[in-house]
Formats: C-alpha cells, sequence, structure tokens
C-alpha cells in the first residue's frame, strides 16, 4: 500500500464569504421539467437510513422493502441508492436487497461517538464487510481531532481504509462539533489525504448537522482535492435535510462547484430518510397537480 502523507495546510475560510456564497443557491427557481428531473435526482441519491437502538429486524425488512418499492402507482420511479445500518443488520439487508442494484452501508468503528480503540474499531468494519456490507461509513475521533492530533487521526482513517480494500469508505467528521469552517476544511483534507472514498458531514445524532456553509466548505476541499491530485471523492450531507426544496437547492450547489460529474449517486448522497417521503409528494404533485396525503406513505 502507498504510504499517504498528512496534509500540513489546509487554506483558511472566508466565514462570511461562504455563508453568503451558500445563501445564493436558495435564491434559484427550479420548474417544470428541470424540477421533475432533479426530484428524480434526488430520489436516487438518497440513503434510507435507520440507526436507533430500538431498531429492530422487522424495521430493517421494512426499510428494505420502501428502497425497493418506494411507491408502486408512479411510474419509471429510481431505486434509492442505499440502505444504512447498524452492523448486526447488514446479512439481513443484505438478504433482502439480493439481486437488485440498492446498496447495504454500515456504519462503523464505535458510531457515533468515536470512542474505541483502533484494534475493536477495525474488528468491527471487519465484521460489517463478511456481513455484506457495500459500503463503510466510519465516524472519526473527534477527541483526538479537538485534542490537535491530527497524525492520529489521519492514521486511523488510513488503517480503516486499507481493512476496507476495495470497499468504499464515507468518513464522517460530526462538522456540528467541529465548531469553525477552518476546522471543517482541516477535518475534509485530512479524510481525503487518508484515503477517504467521501466525506460526509453528520452522524445526524447532534444538532446543526448539515447545513448548506459547511457542504459548500467540504464541496470546495473536494474541488481542490481533485485538482491536485486528479482522485474524484464523493460527499454526503446527513441529517437536516427533509425537504425536497432545500435537496435541489444541494443539486445546484454540487454543480456550480464540483460540475456534472458529481450529480450521481456514485459520488452524491443525500444522508435523509425523511426526504424520501416530501420527494415523492412532490413527484405525485408534479404528474397530478395534486398533493397526496402523508398517508399514503410509509413513517420512517
Amino acid at each position: 500500500m502507498k504510504p499517504r502523507i498528512r496534509p500540513s495546510y489546509s487554506p483558511p475560510i472566508d466565514q462570511v464569504g461562504v455563508v453568503q456564497r451558500a445563501n445564493r443557491f436558495t435564491n434559484r427557481s427550479i420548474k417544470g421539467d428541470a424540477k421533475m428531473q432533479g426530484l428524480k435526482m434526488v430520489l436516487s441519491m438518497i440513503d434510507l437510513t435507520t440507526l436507533e437502538g430500538m431498531d429492530t429486524p422487522g424495521k430493517v425488512r421494512q426499510l428494505c422493502t420502501k428502497a425497493l418499492h418506494l411507491h408502486d402507482q408512479v411510474a419509471n420511479l429510481p431505486h434509492v441508492a442505499a440502505v444504512c445500518v447498524y452492523p448486526n443488520f447488514v446479512a439481513l439487508a443484505k438478504q433482502k436487497l439480493a439481486g437488485t442494484e440498492v446498496k447495504v452501508a454500515s456504519v462503523a468503528t464505535a458510531f457515533p461517538s468515536g470512542h474505541s480503540s483502533l484494534e475493536l474499531k477495525l474488528a468491527e468494519v471487519q465484521y460489517a464487510l463478511e456481513s455484506g456490507a457495500d459500503e463503510i461509513d466510519m465516524v472519526i475521533s473527534r477527541g483526538r481531532f479537538h485534542s490537535g492530533d491530527f497524525n492520529y487521526v489521519f492514521d486511523e482513517i488510513s488503517a480503516v481504509k486499507e481493512a476496507c480494500g476495495s470497499t468504499r469508505l464515507k468518513v464522517i467528521l460530526e462538522t456540528g462539533e467541529l465548531g469553525t469552517f477552518d476546522k471543517v476544511r482541516h477535518a475534509s483534507d485530512l479524510a481525503m489525504e487518508a484515503g477517504a472514498d467521501f466525506i460526509k458531514t453528520s452522524t445526524g445524532k447532534i444538532k446543526p448537522a448539515a447545513t448548506m456553509p459547511v457542504t459548500l466548505v467540504m464541496l470546495q476541499a473536494i474541488r481542490d482535492y481533485h485538482r491536485r491530485t486528479g482522485r474524484q471523492v464523493g460527499m454526503k450531507p446527513a441529517g437536516g435535510i427533509s425537504k425536497s426544496k432545500l435537496a435541489l437547492h444541494y443539486l445546484v450547489m454540487v454543480q456550480e462547484t464540483l460540475g456534472t460529474a458529481w450529480l450521481d449517486n456514485h459520488w452524491f448522497r443525500f444522508g435523509a430518510s425523511s426526504l424520501a417521503n416530501d420527494v415523492l409528494m412532490q413527484i405525485v404533485k408534479q404528474q397530478t397537480g395534486q398533493y397526496q396525503s402523508a398517508d399514503h406513505f410509509s413513517v420512517d
């Protein structure tokens, strides 16, 4: 394995400029065929997720069924990108989704706190992979990051990526705990240099989760990394995105920051299960002129 070098420098972030730039994306109006195309694209980028202490096999089965049958009365709907579960539910989800293109993602590395030894974290990753996980969502050790122990964070991500091999690794920064855009940029650069295939905002367990300014900072980090290395890295905002209008604004931001190459679920995802129902309601509205009741959709 080629040794990776931890970045020693990340550019300072103009907080006012980032916020103003992100706000401008929310003023875009998307209508007609472009809106329908965007809604279907959003739907195809969603990772349906259940990561609760009360998760049961029945709940995981229901989520997998929803992933395959979003709305059987609406023709030509895309499927979601993945179902994301805890490692002990991976085998079940894999069985339910067998023969389909919907991937099974598993959180790992002591999600959501990240507080555990590297040995146990790698064992959890291995368990998820042996159970059939197509993707691993790891969470960084934010305590180590805040302590300034960046070498540890870098080495940990690198070790997890090595354990994953060809399986795609999403690295969760938990941006709501990082505090500043400068730290978000530094953590993004660190994760990508260490081998992350995706960088992801949040676990969804704390607020604020994903925001447009934070996501813009991460998209700009991806852009600069791609220009420097030629390696394409994906992006996943997670938590706090429940409305289709906001999701469409995210797509505009991705297109104008990274380009159309990232407008695909191989490179961009939404970690927002509740978003699916709102997108489906908007698609039905576009087709029929009427909103369906929320009772027509399953509660995630």
